[in-house]
């Protein structure tokens, strides 16, 4: 059975820094990409990143790049979104999730359709 599993969520101030992790089981993360998105209730959804460990590469969306790192430990077959420099607009609901392919499909926003997510975890950037 798929199961994804969101945690690290929390209230940071601006500038700040968040360890988004996301356990998988019933799936190996080895042979299956598995991406982030974002959503605020009103507002569209919003792709944040993608790792494919298969492809060997990782993708993010522009309003990330140089501050958030996703990444994944074997052992534990747990992704991470290491976010840095947190800003206000940040703030949402993050979910990992995975269609049981190889690579990543793009654009990454596509994974709010993905067979599998986890619950999400709130993050909010606020001062």
């Amino acid at each position: 059975q798929v199961q994804l599993v969101e945690s690290g969520g929390g209230l940071v101030q601006p500038g700040g820094s968040l360890r988004l992790s996301c356990a998988a089981s019933g799936f190996e993360l080895e042979y299956n990409s598995l991406g982030w998105f974002r959503q605020v209730p009103g507002k569209e959804r919003e792709g944040v990143a993608c790792i494919s460990t298969v492809e060997g590469k990782t993708y993010y969306e522009d309003f990330v790049k140089g501050r958030f790192i996703i990444s994944r430990d074997r052992e534990k077959n747990t992704v991470y979104l290491q976010m840095y420099n947190l800003k206000p607009e940040d703030t949402a609901r993050y979910y990992c999730a995975t269609d049981l392919r190889q690579r990543c499909i793009l654009p990454l926003h596509i994974a709010g359709e993905f067979r599998y997510r986890g619950q999400g975890t709130q993050v909010t950037v606020s001062s």
